[in-house]
């Protein structure tokens, strides 16, 4: 009765760990959740109003099925103002979320057996929605040492015939690594042998960068323009996760199937989320860069935090909200309970069970020996959490 394509799909990780700390915190345990990518921000008040306007003046019904040509207007003018960008509002679609823009935009572009490059850690859901595309997903596996950064040596490496399209997220989730302009304009060189790729340009954490300025491949190579697929929202700089909001621009063609898919499977998201979208990109950004910077105090905490656990290596993450350390020295461990740590799942089950704090396992992103830790919480809760870490990681003995 359940079809093939939903039988091959995986749940997300990070919503099952997010689920279970929900759990054990109804139950009254004292749970710390860094697992969900979600800013402990509100919303800025300013996009709120917009939102309140638009009910009390009675703006319910459905919008075009693309999005109202207020908000592409917006985001067109948006796309010039911050990343110098000339795309017009036709060749843009509003979806309910960057995540809903990245599915269709696979579902239009890619057939059975078409290969699309992830590099490795990648966020959880690009695998899958490859797969929901009947897409082959082709993780290329990146070196901490690296800080998890795609090489051109690695990229025309992998690129083959049937190499569809090629995933890129800049700051990433889950590492929170940063690509330059020159970095990019590096793997541009790769790409331009390979006229019939396409390139995905997720850059849905471009307003939290802490060091440097934000750089996508359209920035470092604008003759790539005509087969790039540039995606973005509102969730994670605005703090709008619940408001459903994102969206995708690129080349006509694309950007008409994607409108076509939309229109069978969602139409358009919702209009008061489409005036609040407006709002955001028309009002003053203020409130983005004060949570930005909340976010770089904490990232500098618990960067230092982590740093002080024997045996766990990581970088200091240029931008999103996110650390990757790597725990391969504490795979192949015992807890004081005499529970087999094995897993990067192992450990962040332990460390749920045990010592009440949720991070999301690295085997969920690709990268079985590292874990993904969110600090889009507060300082507070980022203090007890340090301590908890800090004594479950001692708390573990190598076996033999």
């Amino acid at each position: 009765m359940i079809s093939k394509r939903a039988r091959q799909l995986s749940p997300s990780e990070t919503l099952r760990i997010s689920a279970k700390a929900k759990e054990l915190a109804r139950r009254g345990e004292s749970i710390i959740s860094l697992s969900a990518g979600e800013p402990d921000f509100k919303t800025p008040d300013h996009i709120c109003r917009a939102a309140i306007r638009a009910i009390d003046e009675g703006f319910h019904g459905y919008t075009m099925n693309a999005g109202t040509p207020e908000l592409r207007e917006a985001i067109s003018e948006k796309l010039k103002r911050d990343n110098g960008l000339e795309v017009s509002p036709e060749r843009i679609v509003v979806s309910n979320g960057a995540k809903q823009s990245i599915g269709f935009t696979l579902l239009a572009t890619v057939d059975p057996g078409d290969e699309v490059l992830i590099p490795s850690p990648y966020w959880v859901s690009y695998p899958e929605m490859v797969k929901l595309a009947d897409g082959k997903p082709v993780p290329v596996k990146t070196s901490l040492e690296n800080h998890y950064k795609l090489t051109p040596e690695l990229l025309d490496e992998k690129l083959t015939s049937k190499t569809r399209a090629l995933i890129l997220c800049s700051p990433s989730n889950p590492t929170g690594t940063r690509y330059s302009n020159e970095e990019l304009k590096q793997l541009a060189e790769v790409l331009r042998n390979y006229p019939d790729l396409l390139i995905l340009s997720d850059e849905i954490y471009e307003y939290i960068v802490f060091d440097g300025e934000h750089a996508g491949i359209l920035q470092a190579a604008p003759d790539l323009a005509d087969r790039t697929v540039l995606v973005n929202g509102f969730s994670k700089g605005f703090a709008m996760t619940g408001w459903r909001l994102g969206y995708a621009a690129g080349p006509e063609e694309v950007i008409s199937a994607l409108a076509k898919i939309q229109s069978q499977e969602t139409s358009a998201p919702s209009s008061i989320s489409q005036k609040a979208g407006e709002a955001a990109y028309r009002g003053p950004l203020d409130p983005v860069h004060a949570m930005r910077e909340q976010f770089k105090k904490r990232r500098d905490f618990i960067v230092d935090a982590i740093k002080e656990i024997p045996g766990l290596n990581c970088f200091t993450p240029s931008g999103a909200f996110y650390l990757f350390p790597d725990c391969s020295r504490y795979l192949d461990s015992t807890s004081p309970s005499g529970k087999s740590i094995r897993t990067s799942t192992d450990l962040c089950l332990y460390l749920l069970d045990e010592y009440g704090v949720a991070a999301v396992p690295g085997d969920a992103f690709g990268e079985p020996n590292g874990f993904r830790i969110s600090y889009a919480a507060s300082m507070e809760q980022l203090e007890e959490a340090a301590r908890r870490l800090k004594e479950g990681f001692s708390r573990l003995s190598k076996s033999h």
